[in-house]
């Protein structure tokens, strides 16, 4: 095959049976005139009557009649199957997009989600910090009560606060912990034995609730809830709430 060819469009390459038929026809049309001016003599031929004039006609063109209808069977079947192959491009073409779309989708959801984490993380240490002070000012309310040595001593309230103020955001929930499994007091005493401490416990049921509730929005597998109520502060929560009085 030539350079020319292979570079040719489809328009410029027609169908061979389209050239063929047109040959063909060419050539049945000169036989026809060859034989009318030969054989029939055109004065001989015009001065037929229209019957069998018709007839000439009708079986001089049929054979012609039918080669075109072949060919226009075949074309516009050629002409089907190019439909076909260029609606079935375009369908791949869409679900390739569709495809597209839908990693697009997917990539933007997880985005949206790891934005939303990070700022959880970031909210989660300002209510963890104000969740520390809370149990600082309850285990302080229950401390003035139980005496000074509860105040002062090597694990009393103001070595928390120091344990506090140098990063130890769970000194004051661990204090209040051994506090209680010491015996020294029991939990709905140090948690709602007073207005004062009961309102403490309630702030700090209500803030780690919202921390957790905001965690569940942020966290499909449920893996940073579990961390939350499974933490030190959680524990302490849900030691406040076991222990509230009826």
């Amino acid at each position: 095959m030539s350079d020319a060819t292979l570079g040719s469009s489809p328009d410029e390459r027609r169908d061979w049976r389209l050239r063929f038929s047109l040959g063909i026809t060419a050539v049945w049309l000169v036989l026809g005139f060859l034989y009318i001016s030969n054989v029939v003599g055109w004065t001989g031929f015009v001065s037929q009557q229209a019957p069998a004039l018709g007839s000439f006609l009708e079986g001089a063109f049929a054979p012609l009649a039918f080669l075109w209808l072949v060919v226009g069977f075949f074309l516009q079947q050629r002409q089907l199957e190019e439909n076909t192959a260029t609606l079935s491009a375009q369908l791949e073409v869409m679900r390739q997009s569709a495809e597209q779309s839908e990693i697009q989708s997917r990539a933007i959801a997880a985005d949206e989600l790891h934005s939303r984490q990070d700022t959880f993380l970031r909210v989660a240490e300002m209510v963890r910090d104000q969740l520390g002070v809370i149990a600082g000012f309850l285990y302080i309310s229950w401390a003035m009560d139980a005496g000074l040595a509860e105040m002062e001593g090597p694990d009393g309230a103001l070595a928390q606060f120091k344990a506090q103020g140098s990063g130890d955001r769970s000194a004051f929930d661990r204090a209040i912990f051994r506090q209680i499994y010491s015996g020294k007091v029991t939990a709905p005493q140090l948690f709602w034995g007073t207005p004062i401490r009961s309102q403490h416990s309630q702030n700090y049921i209500k803030n780690f609730e919202r921390l957790a509730r905001l965690a569940s929005a942020c966290d499909p597998e449920g893996v940073i809830v579990d961390a939350l109520r499974d933490g030190t502060n959680g524990r302490l929560c849900r030691f406040m709430q076991e222990s509230r009085p009826a």
